[in-house]
């Protein structure tokens, strides 16, 4: 049956459009001048699917659900297909292509340009690109050899040359077509075809006839011409069974030739003989599609169905046996005269193109397997084929997957079908673009940008710092052709790959150096190439092909060797950290099996991580990797993941931000320049539609917020949890710079305790609303010790009484945990060294001291290290300065605050908490305390602000207990603060009454002056009232007489508190020389907050600490300074 023409229909506006079939062949997919790519599911589809490309599309190829275009803003890109999401940019002209063609198996692509480059690039990788340069003019059309060994370019040149992509040199130039200086003026567009499969045979339409070269000879062996062809060809393409061509001319002439026999088969002409500039056969049928100048498109259908195939067998015998396997009669085997590479799969087609679609896959692999000698036929190959093809039979489109299905050419004997190897990425510096670019970025960090530029009049490097002070911008000559960069503040540091005649050279300018020979260079041993460098603080490093990471000093000394257990990735240095990203293995299915080392070089040279396997998103590979401005090392993967090393967690990944929520095109990046912890700041630059930034015109940098992805942060709770563990997380540097020497701002460590305290004790409020008791005691235990009491407050004031008697025992337990951590870490000699004398230092009352001591506790839990309480990042480091004015004896500031603190606080200046001052204005010393900004939820906030604000005191709001009234017990009570725990009270009761014997001999003389210490008016009241409260309850105890008494207080009218707490003022506030002798502000401030907490309407007993605070500090440092 002869092949029938259908009408054409409009597809695009007039001007050039190209046209081509999916991999199953469901859709014509063609482009135009308009810049649209249309999907059309057969001709007479009304409503095709347009996705805009551009302003004018010029060429579109498409293969494994990756649709690329080449579009006028000199871009060639690439969309996913059949949905039309932009997926990136794969690579740029400085004009636009004019042709872009897939290799067989669709894992690169070809395009020519208007600039006169030609450039071959990976679609899975664009920065793996080659660029053929000696075109002397526009290049028209490519076509991949289907073996992937040959590229061959037609141009304006008048040449048609064969490229070998390996080593991109030209294999053979012939001068075939008319010179002209643009593609508009070309007399044809000269689309040119190697023969699917063997590639044995190339078609370059030339003037009015197609003319044949055979492979690897390059002679010339038939041409193809035919009188029905008037004027020029345009474009010729080949059935994907290699057995006919097609061709198109410029008067919209189509003619078809069997190519064996040399026959043209079909003949048929353009209804309005519009100039062919697109032809396209179907994968499977015997269908052409094709369109014109004008955007027109049409099919042609059964193309040469009139040949029996038996035809073809006849011919086959004649001819000669040598020729039996090359290529293009394979199907010999078949006995049918369907494509010759069609795979060896006896009768199973239907229809006889029926799986052309498969056949460069799987014609030239058994070739390959034949080859060594031609006249052997392998059997198990064409089953394992023909296997493999009825597999992909049921199920055309599974190569559209993540992979391209790779030819069988893989297969050995058995054919294996599990997961596919990962090619290894490449090394690369980190804040780098591609190194094929003729401009480009060698390094972008936070000191500077290095530029490369590397066109035809210059090879030169521009070196530019973000602070000029550092240094000036520099402009150094590429001579070398330098490809790796790295800039830090001391140095430049430069390195080349090894030529034929030079080794590879790592070259450092060490501007910072104060003699005058400022350079240096050091050449690799043969055959050893740098592959990544970096630099850190008096330190350079580079890794090699040879496996070794060397290391030197910054003046040039070489330093240590080590070897590497895989092929380096990437290398990144900050201080005197050192990472290093290498190959632990092969991924597969497109994962990379990445591992890392981390490493200090300082004066104790030490791993940190050891080789561990290095987490990325599935299917992504690296692109970033580096330290934050404060030291902690981060990377970033291909699908925008920033991770940071957790060091509060054992040195794990956490992730911390993803770009891609700040993107809005499927195919925008975001290219990482720094990162930075305080302030919170990534900064990197938006690149559309590319994954890197053109260096001209200049990046803006933006600045990206980090979120950790925890489960519902829309919620009020989600958004606290994230919000406290990333400070928790961006603070951790804090600890590790402190423990390597740095000197810190105790400001921002106060200040980030403080926030992550707010959001703890918010959740808190939120969990006690919630009536989630037991979730406010997990938060708890997060909470530093006086943030617990405040959490004590808030629970008694929301009448959880059950809750705040647990956070009771919880505060003791926290107190006597820090104590004994702290009795640890401290030598007990050390103790001693700093007490004054006169002291007697009994084995028991030696072991209770801390334990005693609240104020303490305070001090030892600001100090405490990680071992005795995970959460290190919220012990208040706010009062590492302030000496303790509770612990016994006179140098006791220095007792309680372990070596670390000394040394950390005398750096900035010692505090004398007792120094007699007239002044009272200690008590509103601005300080960045945690509880400052907590005053919102406590309304009698004067009690805990007016002793927060005050420096020398830390802040200890104690839970509630009970005093003993005798002498002895308070003058007891001044140096044991009490364990605040109300269930241990009667045990403390006598505990003091023991230990008050040792401490009342040291205190002789105050002891008569502390009888005149003022009380609050529950204490007076419960004075009076002991009795009452005895004789209604004989069997009470101490503690339970006190409790008893809190709730008869309550129940007084408010005015009849207000008149004992007046009596109680009346004695106090005026009587200046009993304050001054007062020594226990915490045990009155104690009961005023707990009458406060009990009744928590009183107002005025808020007034009441704060002349109490003032004069304590004075009192105390009267008594404190006496004995020495």
């Amino acid at each position: 049956m002869p092949s029938a023409q259908k009408p054409m229909r409009y597809g695009h506006t007039e001007g050039h459009t190209d046209v081509c079939f999916d991999d199953t062949g469901s859709h014509i997919v063609t482009c135009g001048s308009d810049g649209d790519v249309r999907i059309w599911e057969n001709l007479d589809d009304d409503d095709p699917k347009s996705i805009n490309v551009g302003e004018k599309a010029y060429s579109c190829a498409l293969k494994n659900g990756r649709l690329i275009t080449a579009v006028s803003n000199n871009t060639v890109q690439i969309h996913t297909f059949p949905e039309g999401a932009p997926d990136g940019i794969l690579t740029r002209f400085t004009m636009n292509a004019n042709h872009v063609v897939f290799n067989s198996d669709g894992t690169k692509i070809a395009a020519g340009s208007s600039d006169f480059m030609v450039k071959v690039v990976e679609v899975t990788d664009s920065s793996k690109q080659k660029t053929f340069r000696g075109h002397d003019a526009p290049v028209l059309s490519l076509s991949f050899d289907p073996r992937d060994v040959y590229l061959v370019s037609a141009s304006c040149d008048g040449s048609v040359r064969v490229w070998k992509i390996a080593d991109q040199t030209c294999t053979t130039s012939w001068p075939l077509l008319q010179k002209c200086n643009d593609v508009i003026n070309a007399k044809s567009i000269c689309r040119l075809g190697w023969q699917p499969g063997s590639g044995k045979l190339l078609a370059i339409p030339v003037d009015k006839v197609v003319k044949l070269y055979r492979r690897e000879t390059w002679d010339s062996q038939f041409d193809l011409s035919d009188t029905f062809i008037t004027q020029p060809l345009n474009v010729v393409a080949w059935s994907p069974c290699g057995q006919y061509l097609a061709a198109g001319s410029v008067d919209g002439s189509i003619v078809v030739w069997n190519v064996e026999t040399q026959e043209c088969i079909e003949r048929m002409k353009h209804e309005k003989n519009y100039s062919i500039c697109g032809l396209a056969w179907h994968p499977k049928y015997r269908q052409i599609a094709y369109t014109d100048t004008e955007g027109n498109l049409g099919l042609l259908e059964n193309v040469g169905d009139g040949k029996k195939p038996n035809d073809k067998v006849a011919s086959t015998v004649t001819k000669d046996y040598n020729d039996l396997f090359d290529g293009e009669d394979d199907d010999y085997l078949n006995g049918d005269m369907i494509e010759p590479q069609s795979s060896p799969k006896v009768g199973a087609n239907e229809d006889d193109g029926d799986d052309d679609d498969l056949m460069p896959t799987s014609g030239h692999p058994r070739r390959a397997i034949i080859d060594d000698d031609d006249n052997s036929l392998d059997i198990g190959m064409i089953k394992a084929n023909s296997n493999l093809l009825e597999k992909e039979d049921d199920d055309d489109d599974d190569q559209t997957g993540g992979f391209p299905a790779l030819p069988p050419s893989s297969t050995q004997q058995p054919f294996y079908d599990g997961p596919m190897p990962t090619p290894k990425q490449k090394p690369f510096q980190s804040g780098s673009t591609p190194a094929h670019l003729m401009h480009r970025f060698m390094v972008w960090n936070s000191v500077g940008i290095i530029r490369c530029y590397n066109d035809e009049q210059d090879n030169a490097i521009d070196i530019e710092f973000h602070d000029t002070s550092i240094h000036h911008a520099t402009h150094l000559p590429n001579s070398l052709n330098h490809t790796m960069a790295d800039l830090s503040t001391e140095a430049i540091l430069l390195a080349c790959e090894s030529t034929e005649e030079l080794a590879s050279k790592l070259h450092c300018i060490h501007f910072s150096s104060w003699d005058a020979n400022k350079e240096w260079t050091v050449d690799m041993p043969k055959d050893e190439d740098i592959e990544a460098i970096c630099l850190g603080q008096g330190w350079a490093a580079c890794a090699t092909s040879a496996l070794l990471v060397r290391v030197f000093t910054v003046g040039g000394v070489q330093k240590e060797i080590f070897s590497l257990p895989g092929p380096v990735v990437s290398m990144a240095g900050h201080g005197e950290q050192l990472m290093i990203i290498y190959h632990r293995g092969t991924g597969f299915d497109g994962d990379q099996c990445l591992g890392v080392q981390l490493m200090e070089l300082g004066k104790k040279k030490k791993q940190i991580l050891h080789g561990d396997p290095l987490s990325l998103t599935k299917k992504s590979y690296l692109i970033w990797v580096g330290f934050s401005a404060e030291g902690t090392p981060c990377y970033v993967d291909s699908e925008g993941i920033v991770r940071m090393l957790n060091r509060g967690l054992g040195n794990t990944w956490i992730p911390v931000c993803n770009t891609r929520e700040h993107c809005k095109g499927k195919s925008d990046h975001y290219w990482v320049v720094g990162i930075h912890e305080n302030p919170q700041q990534l900064r990197c630059i938006p690149c559309k539609g590319a994954r890197f930034p053109p260096t001209l015109p200049r990046p803006a940098v933006a600045i990206l917020s980090f979120k950790l992805p925890y489960c519902q942060v829309t919620t009020e709770k989600g958004q606290m949890e994230e919000q406290y563990w990333r400070s928790v997380v961006f603070h951790n540097h804090v600890d590790y710079l402190s423990k390597n020497g740095y000197e810190l701002d105790e400001n921002t460590k106060n200040q980030s305790v403080k926030e992550q305290q707010e959001l703890l004790m918010k959740l808190f409020a939120l969990s006690c609303k919630l009536e989630r008791e037991f979730r406010c005691m997990e938060l708890a235990d997060l909470m530093t010790q006086n943030v617990v009491n405040l959490a004590i407050k808030y629970a008694s004031r929301s009448r959880r009484l059950n809750l705040a008697q647990r956070l009771s025992e919880m505060a003791v337990e926290k107190a006597s945990e820090l104590a004994t951590a702290l009795e640890d870490e401290e030598e007990e000699e050390d103790f001693r060294k700093h007490l004054s004398a006169g002291y007697s230092n009994s084995a028991t009352e030696w072991s209770r001291l801390p334990v005693r001591n609240v104020q303490q506790d305070q001090e030892m839990e600001d100090t405490e290290e990680t071992d005795a309480y995970e959460e290190v990042e919220e012990t208040p480091e706010v009062h590492k300065q302030r000496p303790n004015p509770f612990s016994k004896g006179v140098t006791a500031a220095e007792v309680t605050a372990p070596k670390s603190v000394v040394i950390a606080s005398s750096s900035q200046g010692r505090v004398n908490p007792f120094k007699v001052s007239s002044n009272k204005k200690d008590p509103v010393v601005p300080s960045a305390n945690v509880l400052d900004t907590m005053s919102k939820y406590s309304k009698k906030n004067s009690l805990s602000s007016s002793r927060a604000v005050n420096k020398q005191n830390p802040p200890v709001i104690k839970p509630l207990i009970p005093k003993p009234k005798s002498k002895q017990a308070l003058a007891a009570s001044f140096f044991q603060a009490r364990i605040p725990n109300s269930s241990e009270k009667t045990v403390e009761e006598r505990e003091e009454k023991a230990g008050n014997e040792s401490s009342e001999v040291k205190v002789t003389a105050q002891e008569n002056t502390e009888s005149k210490r003022p009380k609050t008016g529950f204490q007076m009241w419960l004075e009076e009232n002991r009795a009452n409260i005895l004789t209604d309850n004989p069997d009470l105890n101490e503690a339970e007489v006190i409790k008893e008494g809190m709730s008869r207080f309550r129940m007084l009218s408010s005015e009849e508190r207000m008149v004992w707490t007046e009596k109680a003022k009346g004695g106090t506030v005026n009587d200046l020389t009993d304050d001054k002798k007062r020594k226990r502000p915490t045990a009155d401030e104690d009961e005023a907050k707990k009458n406060q907490e009990q009744k928590s309407e009183d107002s005025n007993l808020s007034k009441k600490p704060k002349p109490l605070d003032q004069s304590t500090n004075v009192r105390l440092s009267a008594f404190a300074f006496k004995q020495s």
